[in-house]
């Protein structure tokens, strides 16, 4: 996946769509990634130990990664990753700009 955690992404499709926001994981085995501020869900929690508490909670759920993409710190603008060789050392750029992806 060229989508890491960490990464600042746009989302392209779907009731978020235009959203922006920190990938906060990410699971290769199901191609999908959970996203800060995106998909949340409403959780009801039921208290486990005496002084625990119930309640509802807010839950980001998994999206598509083919639904993201990735915004370059340097242009500011939805981009797709491309690799680069540098002293035997692969790196992500962006493929508007040129500028390396951390």
């Amino acid at each position: 996946m060229k989508i890491r955690k960490g990464d600042n992404v746009q989302v392209l499709s779907g009731n978020d769509k235009g959203k922006t926001g920190e990938v906060l994981e990410v699971i290769p085995a199901t191609n999908k990634v959970i996203v800060k501020g995106v998909n949340v869900r409403k959780k009801h929690v039921k208290a486990r130990k005496q002084g625990e508490e119930s309640g509802i909670i807010s839950v980001e759920c998994a999206i598509p990664a083919a639904k993201v993409n990735v915004v370059c710190p340097k242009c500011g603008k939805t981009t797709k990753v491309g690799y680069s060789v540098e002293k035997e050392e692969k790196v992500r750029v962006c493929k508007k700009c040129g500028a390396k992806l951390k």
